[in-house]
């Protein structure tokens, strides 16, 4: 057995795409109409899709889960973030922690928690 990656549900694959994409960089591989496999073993599934597979509604900001990442300069980070998407939903805004980590935590457009924070 092989692990492949981490499925998130998001509304519109699309506009996902293009939030990862303009923040994190990740790239698109395949397209299968609804579904999407992005670079670093990020996938999309629309939402309709998975309640259709699971029959279960989504339920956004779950706060089950995370998706985490690590970045040096989180300063310029924070700044595109709330550049491009002034939209987003924090639950915190920049800050750093007792073991001096500062880390960023919002949910993505769909509700899906990431956090970001320097490496430790």
């Amino acid at each position: 057995m092989k692990y492949k990656g981490t499925l998130i549900v998001v509304k519109d694959c699309s506009r996902a795409l293009k939030f990862y994409s303009d923040m994190f960089g990740f790239q698109l591989i395949k397209d299968n109409d609804g579904n999407m496999e992005l670079t670093n073993n990020l996938y999309l599934q629309e939402s309709g899709y998975w309640e259709q597979f699971i029959k279960r509604n989504v339920t956004p900001n779950s706060n089950q889960a995370e998706l985490y990442f690590e970045e040096p300069n989180i300063e310029q980070f924070a700044e595109r973030l709330e550049t491009l998407y002034p939209e987003i939903e924090y639950v915190n805004h920049l800050m750093t922690h007792s073991w001096g980590q500062k880390v960023v935590r919002f949910y993505d457009l769909d509700g899906n928690l990431i956090e970001v924070g320097t490496p430790v």
